[in-house]
């Protein structure tokens, strides 16, 4: 399966018991879909990676596992608080895909081992791949901070 990250949209005191009550938040993660149906999420894949590898050329630096707060010993689910939530919507929304690709060096991205090690300078539509979870992620915090909510961020192998 490999390294995958995914956002979770949640109330700010869903966040506090999270925090508060692990086995809490990760009986709710798995059943967040059948609760509320429509709730906002984003499911990176593998591409976290990749993302921040973008986002750090265009000075916009953000990194998953460092800006979230760890709630687990693991370091496999992370609270981002509100304020967190708006900062990143405010960034991601000043910085379009078509600014942020020309970011895009598959050969420094191979020389890097920026995860998951499948940057080819030959696949031209490799940047898709990238675009797709960038669209997911911003429409995400947009929605999420548009509702004044919290995010869940689980990171899973």
């Amino acid at each position: 399966m490999g390294m995958v990250i995914s956002f979770t949209c949640v109330t700010p005191q869903e966040l506090d018991r999270a925090e508060q009550d692990l086995e809490w938040a990760r009986d709710f993660l798995w059943k967040i879909d059948e609760l509320r149906p429509d709730n906002p999420e984003a499911y990176l894949d593998k591409a976290w990676a990749g993302l921040e590898f973008l986002l750090s050329e265009a000075d916009e630096p953000l990194e998953f596992l460092m800006d979230g707060n760890p709630i687990d010993d693991e370091g496999s689910l992370f609270t981002w608080d509100v304020e967190s939530v708006q900062d990143t919507a405010r960034r991601l929304r000043a910085l379009p895909w078509e600014r942020l690709v020309t970011h895009y060096d598959p050969v420094r991205m191979t020389e890097e081992e920026v995860y998951p090690n499948i940057w080819d300078p030959e696949d031209e539509d490799e940047p898709e791949y990238l675009k797709g979870a960038y669209e997911t992620l911003v429409s995400f915090f947009e929605a999420t901070a548009r509702s004044t909510s919290a995010a869940l961020m689980s990171f899973s192998f």
